[in-house]
């Protein structure tokens, strides 16, 4: 049963990840707030997504904060720089860190969901990082989740004066896409309304062909499933 009195700030970016860690959240009874960003990024379908599944599954609030990453620049996914297409599974798996990265995006995005944490009185954190990406994005890493959940502990009112312990879940850290997907599946997330693509068309349509794109269609493919979600060039 979900109950106010255990709240959770949820990292919501509208993708597979994060709509399945929503889930899991919500199926451990946390009442869910949900915070997306509009950051800059080069396309603002994650960010309809993100607002629909808020929605239908149940969110107690969905704030959507506005950070000007894009001024910044240093990543595909914020400035003109090509998004890598057709790379193999080593060139995806390898530790180089890949140019999709945004520069400190998950300290920044942590930063912002601790400070609303406190103010709700929500002491839980859930974000959708896995064993997939922490390979290549610095900021995925168990050990950068471990020194963030200090620095929430040590920087706060709450942490420091109040007694309250803040925890940074991933519940999906140790997963596969395929255990991700199945883990979705059973607690009835509904990924035809998510949003993966880091390049999708004028009409929202997933490329099929970036790293994000590949790695979800193996993940349905190794699961026995179909990608619900419609991708470029399909009849």
């Amino acid at each position: 049963m979900i109950s106010e009195s255990k709240k959770a700030v949820i990292l919501l970016s509208g993708g597979l990840d994060s709509t399945t860690v929503l889930a899991i959240a919500r199926d451990l009874g946390f009442a869910c707030y949900c915070l997306s960003f509009s950051y800059g990024q080069r396309q603002s379908i994650e960010l309809e997504r993100a607002r629909l599944n808020a929605e239908k599954m149940g969110a107690c609030r969905h704030l959507v904060l506005h950070v000007d990453l894009d001024k910044i620049g240093g990543s595909a996914l914020t400035t003109n720089l090509a998004v890598p297409k057709l790379r193999s599974a080593e060139e995806i798996g390898a530790e180089n860190v890949p140019v999709t990265y945004v520069p400190a995006r998950n300290t920044i995005f942590l930063s912002h969901a601790v400070a609303w944490a406190e103010v709700l009185g929500a002491f839980d954190i859930f974000v959708g990082v896995n064993a997939l990406d922490y390979s290549g994005y610095p900021d995925c890493r168990p050990r950068f989740l471990a020194a963030m959940e200090e620095v929430a502990n040590l920087g706060t009112q709450a942490g420091v004066t109040a007694g309250h312990r803040f925890r940074i879940h991933a519940p999906l850290m140790q997963l596969t896409k395929k255990e991700i997907v199945e883990r979705g599946m059973a607690l009835g997330v509904d990924y035809a309304s998510t949003h993966s693509c880091y390049d999708p068309g004028p009409d929202g349509l997933a490329c099929g062909t970036c790293d994000a794109c590949q790695l979800r269609l193996k993940g349905f493919r190794e699961a026995g499933l179909e990608d619900p979600l419609a991708y470029q060039g399909e009849s």
